[in-house]
């Protein structure tokens, strides 16, 4: 069975504890540090003035030229693990130096208010009685 789609998460959202173990979801941020010997990176975004980090477990992607400071997009699962609470196991790790990223911020927000819409109209249309012929 394939997992569900992975919807873009901020690492912010992560750490909040919006996001539940097991759930499939697509992260962006600047790699921070790689221990190879453990298979973890760290990816960190900013946000509010305060920094955030996120555990990446990289065993499925290795061997990758990590490159620390630039910007990497992950797709993967959250686990909850012991020494670092939520984490994500990467399936899928791209760098992307050189992204807008407040561009690219900027389009995951607009998506989703598109999929809230989209889902307001549906339940709209549904609790609509049909018109008597």
């Amino acid at each position: 069975m394939l997992p569900a789609a992975a919807a873009f998460r901020f690492l912010w959202e992560i750490n909040s504890g919006a996001v539940q173990e097991g759930e499939s979801v697509r992260i962006f941020g600047r790699l921070a540090s790689y221990q190879p010997e453990e298979s973890r990176a760290t990816l960190s975004a900013q946000h509010a003035s305060k920094e955030h980090h996120v555990v990446v477990h990289t065993v499925f992607v290795e061997p990758f030229n990590p490159i620390i400071g630039a910007q990497y997009i992950v797709l993967g699962e959250t686990e909850n693990a012991e020494e670092v609470g939520l984490m994500v196991r990467a399936r899928v790790l791209n760098c992307v130096d050189g992204v807008n990223i407040a561009l690219l911020q900027r389009a995951i927000n607009e998506q989703r208010s598109f999929f809230r819409e989209r889902e307001c109209a549906g339940h709209d249309a549904a609790a609509q009685p049909a018109p008597a012929t």
